[in-house]
């Protein structure tokens, strides 16, 4: 079968028969041991650009949040003073000595961090990772090095490119653009006018789109305006002014660096003047290093003979896979230290103590509008707007036949101050949170497309209005990126046929967004090229009709799924693969576990996702590696011993892996018996690394899932690790060490997994070091899972064990995906440059994932490389192609349409704070493990203090004191707090390695609607709930607490209240609760008698009892995983973790919310 892709054909018949040449790139190269950085990856074409050259667009420099400021130069105080002026890029800036030498002025609050020894270093320090392997010809020469003393090369050299540790990174085209017969831009959506439908074809049936009609942000209010609207926010005139094209500044970083959060007592508030000026500089970031990324990146490792095009047409190289040019190594991170060293933190009030409101912080309630109650965990934004929600819907019919023919003034905010621009003073309204979950942001769209819309909770953007210029992005100085959760469990229409129509030049999938010119040509709407439509195409399986394309399910659903044609196969689609490797050491049995785990095994073996052609296996380890032949025809199975750990084999290949309904008796037996195997081993060696090996020979010729269940740290053979964790340092202010991993083997086999359609999912049950880290790569480059239970025992912690029930019985029976690849592409003009998430990129896009799974989230950030001018709407999709547990090919398809504005108020109107903060944590979580902890916890500060900064110099007009924000962002200095304050993130706080570790690989993994609760808890009281706002769902009634701010001033010694922080939840019981409460709902007299473990809740027949009960399964039922429940009086030992939960108080490391503001507020207004 040949395949015939942008001039290229290929030859997709065999699966070892392709290998496309500069499809792979090395990121961790065998003969030099050179590693590639944690999680996301780049183009590996990079190309140099010469300053000043231009390729037919306005490239911009770009922010960069990640990214730490450059030193104050001297002056009398501790700030410069006076208003900002604006250096000139190229000068060769020369800092003055470090910016801690300089004392305060007496009585002004010190806003560094103290030194901790010597003074810090200035130096930007070189990432080492080496570029990726490049053909000669395009080979990119690295950057000059930088001097000590300034963050930029000598003035006479040339200014190298923009580093991708930027939010939106913009590199050069790689190369001219290709000369074609393109039609003119401005996608106008599929809608048919009825009265065209009858016309010959050569009558369009869409008009071409008026011209967009732009805001002003500059325009100050005339005399009618309210004094509480500090925008100039104009509303849509008849006729457009002319666009003026925003000239581009260039930021030098002249001031003193942000840094965190300050330590000491919290600085004196003074009356600020509002800044001179409307300055808005764009970053101008130090130069950056090449270098490759993996997991990811691509690997040599892979066999030569894997085709580049696993799933055969649907993303083939030669194909016009990004749309526009790649980033060149767009994910060199720059590692660019902060002035200063971490601060060891204030002396902070005792936690006990209820603190008093902040002088000046008037308790004033802001306005709220209560949209229809959510569960928590799926508060997909906390929603600035006052409109409820629009639902995700799918309708059958599609939005009709509508036509656009006004003005697509719809896609601009139609009053002159929305609610989402609504000023708020954070320094003066405290209750900032919506009393209950509020949905994500509704793009600005007309009412038709938006209906049609694609789900937020498994598309959604950070900014629901996308800039027309990279220059005006950087302005904005916010994130672009996308969140996908793209398996999500969904009810979703599935459409067989043999046709599947795609864009020719682009590959895009039809989809409701793009425009039908007659009945039989349509316009893409990523490229804009036209496409034929296709015969089989004319008919309407579902209304039956005859000459509708337009009414297909695939244009009037943004979700859909195909079943795939032959063409998409590169080889039979392979069966489910189940492959269990059991830690049976003797700290293994002691744990427990492996009752629980064979148990679960056995209640769920006729569950496992899979057909007549499933197949399971089972290896087990401790010094030794234990096979089981269960072939069929033996009474009982037969353990074989291979005690040869450095040169593993496979003693009987064929009888290893068998078909589970063949020989389901054998495997039970099998199960039953295992635990009494080694019931009293005394063997406490693991020899993980040899048992890796072994099931990775027996899967490679299938692909299937990996199951690693390992309780202690591998301590023989390859992959053996030493412990690296000083237990004397968990609560150091210091920069955390050993967030890397201490060996690359792991991340190598992960690689070879990938290569061969495996997925490794690893389980750890430990009560000592098993150095995540290392062990996690096995799972992050190979699209597995991680599962962490630390102090796993089945007496001492029965909590952990309920939740490694419920945990393992949705991992055994949730659906599946094998031998997936998933690639996302947008219109033309935008760029993707870095992912995050667990998987390997084969080629510049396209992500491996040997499996996916429904629990499973994705992050992208992307840039603007060509000015979007002539553009109303954008569109974004992704297609993920993988084989069913049934057999089937089959390809889902996302797609999610944006407005494109020109003026930065719209462009903060349209903020998805929730989604920011999704992906500001993902991009830290990768700076912590190429830079340092304090680097990250640095660039959150200042990406906080970036954005509000642009909006209070850019889009108010009328100046004020106070710290001021939008309403669409008024969360946003919160939940930075609450990252700081994080598991992942936080310092000076007591907080194991593994336990740090594995809250990053939640932030990086989880879909965003989890990862917020594990960021900014829900509290909630409920010693008082009742019916009324009740949700009535399967006949249960669901009480409606409202959510309280976390603070322990909500807090009261007579109530009882609930904290949902994600993987686990806390029932705090106050010392004078409620003797009813008690009863009823605990069942025990007094306070005095609730049980110290006390993680079940009776079943009592009281109202109040199932009125909580309710409450806590409703909040469960929404999340995949089970999240453990502890009762927890004032004398209980996780009282201080809940307590560390309460983000907006002081704590000895760390500021108080309001203190926080009050920091914020002085960086700002300098």
């Amino acid at each position: 079968m040949l395949f015939e892709s942008g001039g290229i054909t290929e030859n997709l018949d065999g699966f070892d028969q392709l290998s496309w040449q500069g499809g792979w790139i090395n990121a961790s190269r065998p003969d030099t041991g050179e590693k590639a950085t944690l999680g996301p990856s780049q183009n590996p074409v990079g190309l140099q650009q010469l300053p000043g050259v231009s390729y037919g667009m306005t490239h911009q420099p770009t922010y960069n949040p990640m990214q730490a400021k450059a030193p104050a130069p001297p002056g009398t105080g501790l700030y410069p003073s006076g208003p900002y002026q604006p250096v000139h890029p190229v000068s060769s800036y020369q800092p003055g000595p470090p910016l801690s030498s300089y004392p305060a002025p007496s009585g002004q609050a010190l806003l560094t961090r103290p030194l901790m020894g010597g003074p810090p270093s200035h130096t930007p320090p070189q990432s080492a990772s080496p570029g990726p392997r490049l053909p000669p010809a395009q080979a990119t020469p690295p950057p000059p090095a930088v001097s000590s003393s300034s963050y930029y090369p000598n003035p006479r050299q040339p200014q190298p490119m923009a580093p991708a540790w930027h939010y939106n990174t913009a590199p050069p085209p790689m190369g001219q653009p290709t000369s074609m017969s393109i039609p003119p831009r401005g996608p106008v959506p599929n809608h048919v006018n009825p009265a065209a439908s009858s016309t010959p074809s050569s009558t369009p049936y869409s008009s071409a789109p008026p011209a967009h009609v732009p805001h002003s942000v500059t325009q100050p209010p005339g005399p009618g305006m309210p004094p509480t609207s500090l925008h100039g926010y104009t509303q849509p005139g008849p006729a457009p002014p002319p666009m003026t094209h925003m000239a581009p500044h260039t930021y030098q970083p002249s001031r003193a660096p942000y840094g965190p959060p300050p330590t000491g007592p919290p600085p004196t508030m003074k009356p600020t003047p509002p800044p001179t000026g409307t300055l808005m500089p764009n970053a101008t970031p130090p130069p950056p290093k090449a270098d490759a990324q993996c997991g990811g990146a691509v690997n040599s490792t892979l066999p030569p003979t894997e085709p580049d095009c696993q799933e055969g047409d649907i993303e083939c190289p030669g194909t016009v896979a990004g749309n526009g040019p790649q980033a060149p190594n767009s994910y060199n991170h720059v590692d660019n230290k902060m002035a200063g060293l971490p601060q060891p933190g204030p002396p902070g009030r005792h936690l006990g103590h209820y603190p008093s409101l902040p002088p000046g912080y008037q308790n004033t309630s802001a306005l709220h509008n209560a949209g229809p109650p959510m569960h928590p965990a799926m508060q997909a934004a906390t929603q600035p707007y006052t409109q409820p929600p629009q639902t995700y819907q799918q309708p059958p019919g599609g939005p009709g036949p509508a036509q656009l023919s006004q003005s697509l003034a719809a896609l601009s905010l139609q009053s002159s101050t929305p609610e989402s621009l609504r000023v708020v003073n954070l320094l003066q309204e405290r209750n900032l949170l919506p009393p209950n979950p509020m949905p994500a942001p509704t793009p600005c769209l007309p009412q038709d497309l938006q209906k049609i819309n694609c789900n937020p909770e498994v598309f959604r953007s950070t900014l629901t209005s996308i800039p027309q210029t990279q220059s005006l992005l950087n302005k904005a100085k916010m994130p672009l990126g996308l969140l996908l959760h793209p398996f999500k469990d969904l009810s979703l229409p599935v459409v067989t046929s043999s046709t599947i129509v795609r864009c020719r030049s682009c590959r895009t999938y039809i989809n409701p967004f793009v425009n039908f010119l007659d009945q039989r040509r349509w316009k893409c709407n990523l490229c804009y090229r036209v496409n034929d439509v296709p015969e089989e195409f004319m008919y309407n399986p579902v209304s039956r009709s005859y000459g509708e394309p337009h009414k297909r399910p695939e244009v009037q659903n943004a979700t859909i799924e195909f079943i795939a044609p032959s063409e998409y196969m590169l080889r039979p689609p392979q069966p489910a693969v189940y492959l269990f490797i059991l830690d049976v050491s003797h700290n293994a049995v002691e744990t427990g576990y492996l009752n629980v785990f064979c148990q679960s095994l056995l209640d769920n073996i006729n569950a496992l996702p899979g057909d007549s052609r499933t197949k399971v296996g089972f290896i087990t380890f401790d010094s030794t590696i234990h096979f089981y032949n269960l072939q069929e025809g033996l009474s009982q199975p037969q353990m074989l011993i291979v005690s040869d750990i450095e040169d593993i084999f496979l003693p009987t290949p064929d009888s290893l892996l068998v078909n589970l309904n063949e020989c389901k008796e054998l495997v039970q037996d099998l199960l039953k018996s295992l635990p009494n195997l080694f019931e009293k081993t005394m063997e406490t060696q693991s020899a993980l690394g040899s048992a890796l090996q072994a099931a990775f020979k027996l899967l490679s010729p299938t692909g299937g899932r990996m199951s690693i269940f390992q309780t202690q740290l591998p301590n023989l053979g390859v992959g053996a690790l030493q412990s690296r964790e000083d237990p004397n340092q968990r609560a150091s202010a210091k920069d955390i060490q050993h967030l890397s991993p201490a060996t690359d083997f792991y991340k190598k086999l992960a690689l070879d997994c990938s290569g061969q359609q495996v997925a490794v999912d690893l389980f750890l049950l430990s009560s000592q070091y098993c150095d995540l880290a290392s062990l996690g790569c096995i799972s992050r480059y190979s699209a597995g899972s991680v599962y962490y239970y630390p102090s796993y025992h089945h007496q001492h912690n029965p909590a952990q064990v309920e939740c490694f029930q419920k945990d393992l019985k949705r991992y055994l029976t949730r659906k599946i995906g094998f031998e997936a690849v998933m690639r996302i592409r947008c219109t033309k003009g935008l760029s993707i440059h870095t992912f995050h998430g667990n998987f390997f990129v084969r080629s510049t896009d396209l992500l491996s994932l040997p499996n996916v799974n429904p629990d499973a989230g994705f992050a992208v950030q992307m840039s603007i490389e060509e000015n979007l001018d002539d553009m109303q709407v954008v569109s974004f999709q992704a297609a993920l192609l993988y084989t069913s547990s049934k057999g089937e090919r089959r390809i889902r398809v996302h797609t999610l349409c944006l407005p494109v504005v020109n003026s930065l108020a719209d462009i903060f109107a349209g903020a998805d704070v929730q989604a920011i903060t999704g992906l500001l944590a993902c991009m830290a979580v990768d700076r912590s493990a190429t830079a340092s902890l304090s680097d990250a916890r640095d660039a959150m500060t200042n990406a906080a203090i970036d954005s509000l900064t642009s909006y209070r110099q850019s889009v108010l007009t009328i100046q004020q004191p106070g710290l001021l924000a939008p309403a669409c962002l008024r969360l946003f200095p919160l939940f930075i707090l609450a990252l700081l304050k994080q598991k992942a993130f936080r310092t000076g706080t007591s907080t194991r390695l593994d336990d740090r570790l594995f809250a990053m690989c939640q932030l990086k993994y989880q879909p965003l609607v989890y990862a917020l609760l594990m960021i900014h808890p829900a509290l909630y009281r409920v010693d008082d709930l009742t019916d009324e706002g009740a949700l009535n769902i399967n006949d249960r009634t669901i009480p409606q607490p409202r959510v309280l701010q976390l603070s322990v001033e909500k807090l009261s010694r007579e109530a009882a209240f609930l904290m949902d922080a994600g993987t686990v939840m806390y029932l705090w019981i106050g010392r004078n609760c409620h003797p009813n409460f008690l009863t009823q709902v605990l069942g025990v007299p007094n306070y005095a008698a609730v049980p110290d473990n006390l993680y079940l809740l009776p079943e009592l027949d009281t109202a109040e009892s199932q009125r909580t009960r309710a409450f806590i399964g409703w909040l469960r039922d929404q999340r995949p995983f089970f999240p453990s429940l502890h009762v927890i009086r004032d004398e209980s030992q996780l009282k201080p973790t809940f307590m560390q939960n309460m983000i907006e108080d002081r704590t000895e490391s760390a500021l108080s919310y309001y203190e926080f503001l009050l920091h914020l507020q002085q960086q700002i207004s300098k």
